[in-house]
C-alpha cells in the first residue's frame, strides 16, 4: 500500500514539474547585504537613514529594487528596475534573467558595485528628471563618464510583468514613472545615498 501511495505521489510530482508549476524563482534577500552596507555608509559618511539595493539575480520582470529603511531595518518600497542591454563592445546581449555587466564605455551594460546618488538634473526620458550616479568601485568607476544615471521611462511598469522581462536600458537603472516620482520626492530631501547594484 505504501509503495502505491509513493508511486502515485511521484507521478503527481512529475506532472507538476512537467507543467512548470513547481518552478521556484530566486527571491531578493536584501538584508544579506545590510551589515556591509551599514559599515560602508558609516565609513564614508553617507546618509544613514536609507539606502537602495538592486539585486540583479532577480528576473527583470520581478521587483528587485528596494528602498531600504536603515532605521527600521525594513523595505519601504520595492520596484521594477531595468538593466542594460549590453551587446556592444564585443559583449553578448543581456536577457531578462541573465544580465551582462561591464564598466566599459559605450557597452550599454549595467555595472555592478556601490554608487553615490548625486545631483538632480533634467532628463529626456520619463518624468524628465534624473539623478547622477558616481561609481565608487573599480567595477563601476566609469559610471559618471558613461552618463549612467537613475531615471524613469514610460515603458517600464510599476507592477511585476514576469514571465515577461522589463525593457532594457543603455546601462542605466531605469524605473517606472510612478516609482521615479516616489524616488524624486525622497531624494530631494536627502544627499549622499548609497545605491548598491549586486549579483
Amino acid at each position: 500500500m505504501k509503495s502505491m501511495i509513493l508511486f502515485i505521489a511521484g507521478v503527481a510530482l512529475a506532472k507538476l514539474f512537467a507543467n512548470g508549476e513547481t518552478e521556484v524563482l530566486y527571491q531578493p534577500y536584501y538584508s544579506a547585504k545590510l551589515r556591509e552596507a551599514r559599515e560602508y555608509i558609516k565609513k564614508n559618511k553617507m546618509d544613514s537613514t536609507v539606502c537602495f539595493f538592486i539585486d540583479m539575480k532577480v528576473h527583470s520582470g520581478k521587483k528587485r529594487f528596494a528602498v531600504w529603511d536603515l532605521n527600521g531595518d525594513s523595505t519601504r518600497r520595492e520596484m521594477i528596475v531595468c538593466h542594460g542591454s549590453a551587446g556592444a563592445k564585443g559583449l553578448p546581449i543581456s536577457s531578462a534573467d541573465s544580465p551582462v555587466f561591464s564598466n566599459i564605455p559605450s557597452s550599454y551594460a549595467s555595472s555592478l558595485g556601490k554608487y553615490r546618488v548625486g545631483k538632480r538634473s533634467y532628463s529626456n526620458w520619463g518624468i524628465n528628471i534624473h539623478y547622477k550616479l558616481h561609481g565608487l568601485e573599480s567595477t563601476n568607476s566609469n559610471a559618471f563618464r558613461r552618463i549612467i544615471v537613475l531615471h524613469s521611462f514610460i515603458g517600464v511598469s510599476s507592477s511585476e510583468v514576469y514571465p515577461e522581462g522589463a525593457p532594457s536600458s543603455l546601462g542605466c537603472p531605469m524605473v517606472s514613472n510612478q516609482d521615479m516620482i516616489y524616488l524624486d520626492n525622497l531624494l530631494k530631501k536627502k544627499k549622499n545615498i548609497l545605491l548598491w547594484i549586486y549579483f
